[in-house]
């Protein structure tokens, strides 16, 4: 396909969006990138800051949601490319307010297919939709989810994320529309919001706080750092089939309570700390309701077929994640807002 000339960029002042700017923006500086956010509790343009006076770069604030934004975004800038990263994404979050997801996850993918299907004279070169391997449901003890797995979802994340999936198949089929779609592992790096499990187990355990693991910290997870994760997206978006699904994986399956143990041992270095003592920081909290057991991702087509694999490995990965949080300091106290007190207050420390 080659590579596009006018990217509108969704979410990009989220975890994974931001990430990815912050790779591809420098790189291809003939590129046109432009980012719609709505700036919700998990978006920060601080994440960006290092890259928001670049010439090829663009924000604009709107609400996917709202469908005569999304057209006015679109008549303005015309672009030829769509890479969709915005979504809510939190499984707690899904759990208290359902309704949101549905807005943004569908609603929101919805008026986006529909502004790229009727671009009139723009070229429509690429859709590429990020989603996630919560899509499949869960695994027991063996097993590697496909893309040819069935789809069985648990909560309303994960179902809100499995409607806009087949909405973006459904255009593709119909519409003839160019689609991509990559249904990745559990992502983790920096500039994620705190509410997720690495930097809120690195921000407790480098304050003294308790460490809260659900249930007796037994499920599994297959763990993807987060540039594995943008290069894997670009090169799917340059050199994937159109109407194809990738999986993406990070090849590191982990139990939550491992994973919480090799973050106290990485802080307890970074910091000259007892491991000991971090450990002791752990408390066991209430299993939230329809908690997949286990993820686990077969990434062999994209291995395959476009010769990506993850370069990093899960330590390697949470060496840099541990340093990224005890370097930027400034960044967390941003996104450390009342909001942000007030969830975690409300879903882990009454728990």
């Amino acid at each position: 396909m080659g590579n596009p000339e006018s990217i509108l960029v969704t979410g990009g002042a989220g975890f994974i969006g931001s990430n990815w700017l912050s790779l591809m923006v420098p790189r291809f500086p003939k590129c046109q990138f432009i980012n719609v956010d709505s700036l919700t509790y998990a978006g920060n343009l601080a994440s960006l800051q290092h890259i928001q006076e670049s010439e090829n770069y663009r924000f604009h604030r709107a609400d996917i949601r709202d469908r005569d934004s999304v057209n006015d975004v679109w008549m303005t800038y015309r672009p030829d490319t769509v890479v969709h990263f915005a979504a809510e994404s939190h499984v707690d979050r899904s759990i208290s307010g359902p309704i949101e997801f549905i807005e943004t996850n569908v609603i929101g993918t919805l008026n986006l297919l529909e502004a790229f299907r009727t671009a009139g004279d723009t070229d429509r070169n690429r859709f590429h939709h990020i989603s996630t391997d919560e899509v499949y449901g869960s695994l027991g003890d063996e097993g590697l989810f496909t893309e040819e797995t069935r789809y069985d979802p648990s909560s309303p994340y994960s179902a809100s994320k499995a409607a806009s999936d087949h909405l973006v198949r459904a255009y593709h089929r119909t519409y003839g529309l160019p689609v991509t779609i990559t249904n990745c592992s559990n992502n983790y790096g920096p500039r994620q919001f705190p509410e997720k499990l690495f930097p809120l187990m690195i921000l407790n355990a480098m304050e003294g706080k308790s460490l809260p693991v659900y249930g007796t910290g037994t499920n599994v997870r297959d763990w993807l750092y987060v540039d594995d994760h943008c290069e894997a997206i670009w090169t799917v978006l340059t050199e994937g089939v159109s109407g194809e699904t990738y999986n993406i994986g990070g090849n590191s399956e982990r139990t939550n309570l491992e994973v919480v143990h090799s973050i106290c041992r990485a802080v307890a270095e970074e910091l000259g700390r007892p491991f000991e003592d971090l450990l002791g920081q752990i408390t066991y909290v209430k299993d939230r309701p329809g908690h997949d057991f286990r993820y686990a991702i077969d990434a062999s087509k994209i291995q395959a077929d476009l010769g990506w694999s993850p370069k990093e490995s899960f330590e390697s990965g949470l060496k840099k994640t541990v340093q990224w949080y005890l370097q930027n300091p400034e960044w967390i106290a941003q996104v450390r807002s009342g909001e942000y007190r007030q969830w975690i207050e409300q879903n882990y420390t009454q728990r």
